[in-house]
């Protein structure tokens, strides 16, 4: 099943995409009763909304080999784990800004998990069981600012710096996320292109191990790092993340200026 949510004269609404049809669910997306209600439009006609609105985003920084390579880093022997604020957070179609503080913003395509239980030190073997589904993200990076700083909170963090969506993919199992084509183009040029086969850390391990630390609620996300190719953005580029069975995130990029 996909999910995600919809912007209503109400605000915003969690819907299934359902045989072509958007439904209404109307337990929301972390009940125990996923069952889509009454039709309320076509899936064509609807632009989505960010799926997620978590409490935190933790994201995983070096989890494929090439892209350390490609930065002169070593492969971390552990996970190597940061924060994004929720304020990062855009939708399908939003645009991401570059900021005035930074000279080089770079994309990085990722898998997003998206957390479906409260769970706090789960094991790797029960850790799926949390797992609501998966959507695509964009880990929007400030590099220069990321190298400065003793720590990767402002190079990280600015508004915009988050695209999710377009849905959340339900239903999927570990072994069928553990391989999933991942691509992203600037302006229809490929610029990265791997498999989430090739993490170093799969993506149960990070359940555990950011569990271990913090305690993970409803609606939480947590990207999975990114391949190699990142490259630099500009304004009026056009950047599109694509998950093998997930979709396709695209979002325009625009000056802070």
């Amino acid at each position: 099943m996909k999910i995600g949510r919809i912007a209503t004269e109400e605000g915003f609404e969690w819907v299934a995409v359902d045989d072509g049809k958007i439904r209404r669910l109307p337990d929301g997306p972390f009940s125990d009763r996923l069952f889509p209600g009454v039709a309320i439009g076509a899936v064509v006609d609807a632009r989505p909304a960010s799926p997620v609105a978590p409490t935190k985003i933790v994201c995983v920084g070096r989890n494929y080999v090439a892209h350390a390579a490609e930065h002169g880093a070593d492969v971390p022997t552990e996970p190597l784990l940061f924060l994004k604020p929720p304020s990062a957070i855009v939708g399908p179609g939003e645009e991401i800004v570059l900021p005035d503080l930074s000279q080089q913003v770079e994309h990085e395509a990722e898998l997003a998990l998206v957390i479906g239980r409260r769970c706090r030190g789960v094991t790797a073997d029960r850790a799926w069981q949390h797992v609501l589904g998966v959507t695509c993200a964009n880990d929007v990076t400030a590099r220069d600012l990321q190298r400065s700083d003793a720590q990767w909170t402002r190079g990280k963090g600015f508004d915009t710096f988050c695209p999710t969506g377009p849905w959340i993919v339900t239903g999927m199992s570990e072994e069928e996320v553990g391989d999933l084509g991942v691509r992203c183009t600037v302006n229809g040029m490929v610029r990265q292109e791997a498999r989430t086969s090739q993490m170093v850390f799969s993506p149960a391990f990070l359940i555990a191990w950011i569990t271990a630390v913090m305690t993970l609620e409803p609606g939480d996300l947590i990207l999975t790092g990114t391949p190699a190719g990142v490259s630099r953005l500009n304004p009026g580029d056009e950047v599109t993340v694509e998950i093998e069975g997930l979709g396709a995130l695209t979002n325009p990029v625009v000056s802070g200026k």
